[in-house]
């Protein structure tokens, strides 16, 4: 009787410490799996081009490029001319160009004008009239009376089309371009006049017909000390209005996604977390890290978020296509979530079923 005691009390004693073993071995893999997956390593997306990122701008400050004086208008497709010949009452023919850039003339014939000014056409045609042994020194005269390309084209976060009849300034055509495109007048600045989106960049550029470089101006923040801006637009004229710089936001941030750069002061990590929400509980505040592209190369920068929010050091400004990652620690993660309380849960009844 006393050997079979002795035996029972051995078996339970196995039991209880098998149990254990098994138990302990679950929760050390547990841990191991979650420290392991926290310290998995971030090594970004692939550069699957070439284009540097952030490329410098240049602001145009030539007075002869900004506000040229005389701009001729430049002929194009479909534009209705009526010619004139002083003297010559009869000759006063009335031609659309076409869709070949020419037009169709008496005692001339075909006669290419696409892309020339109103008075090389007109001293094109002289020289023709003149070779065909017509006239000695005609007077030519020719008249837009109808024309689809006397326009300017506005597109990026707003876009329209928008006629040129007189003299029209930028702040003139952003203005009406706004107010036929944008889906929510609610979210947009008023700057020198002009309506624009939040999404909007003060940084315009606009590629002028004839001109071989783009124009590119800064609308700035100061509607007082914008009025240079106010440059004039010409017939032709595409006014490209970009995006503005973003700040993308991932991991263990309330809100993630892009966040537009502010116009007028500086973007510091302490304001987009602000702006994200906040780090989470569940984050690596230690380990936050700036992924900066620097043309085609990709830099990482540690950063601990939480010395930051404590003043205890210095608070970084953020550049446009920063990416700003906050890695999840998995613990932390599962006891947010519940499920470490609900995975011990079921090791203590797995424990209880091992030892009945």
């Amino acid at each position: 009787m006393k050997q079979t005691r002795n035996t029972l009390q051995t078996e339970r004693l196995l039991q209880s410490r098998r149990s254990t073993w098994f138990f302990s071995v679950g929760l050390f893999l547990v841990l191991v799996c979650c420290s392991g997956a926290a310290m998995a390593q971030f090594s970004g997306p692939a550069l699957g081009i070439s284009t540097p990122v952030n490329p410098p701008v240049v602001i145009t400050t030539d007075p002869a490029i900004l506000y040229p004086a005389n701009r001729d208008i430049y002929l194009g497709r479909e534009d209705l001319l009526t010619v004139h010949l002083y003297g010559s009452p009869d000759y006063a023919p009335i031609v659309r160009v076409s869709i070949d850039g020419t037009i169709q003339l008496p005692l001339v014939g075909s006669l290419h004008v696409e892309g020339l000014t109103l008075h090389q056409a007109q001293d094109l045609l002289a020289q023709k009239l003149i070779a065909a042994g017509m006239y000695r020194d005609p007077q030519v005269s020719i008249q837009v009376t109808e024309s689809p390309n006397q326009i300017a084209t506005v597109i990026g976060e707003i876009h329209g089309i928008v006629p040129i009849i007189g003299e029209r300034h930028l702040y003139d055509v952003l203005s009406a371009a706004s107010g036929g495109g944008l889906p929510n007048t609610t979210t947009t600045v008023v700057v020198g006049g002009a309506g624009l989106p939040t999404t909007a960049s003060h940084i315009i550029t606009i590629n002028r017909y004839g001109l071989k470089d783009p124009i590119t101006v800064d609308l700035g923040t100061d509607p007082a000390k914008s009025v240079a801006a106010n440059i004039p637009i010409f017939p032709r004229d595409t006014i490209i209005v970009p995006r503005v710089g973003v700040v993308y936001v991932l991991g263990a941030f309330k809100i993630q996604g892009a966040i537009p750069l502010q116009q007028n002061s500086p973007m510091t990590l302490m304001k987009l977390a602000a702006l994200a929400g906040g780090p989470g509980f569940e984050g690596q505040e230690n380990d936050l890290r700036i992924i900066r592209s620097v043309g085609v190369d990709r830099q990482v920068v540690r950063v601990d978020i939480k010395k930051v929010i404590q003043g205890k050091a210095p608070d970084p400004v953020l550049e446009p296509e920063d990416i700003v990652f906050l890695p999840t620690n998995q613990m932390k993660a599962a006891i947010k979530s519940g499920g470490l309380s609900t995975l011990l849960g079921i090791a203590s009844i797995l424990l209880i079923a091992i030892q009945q």
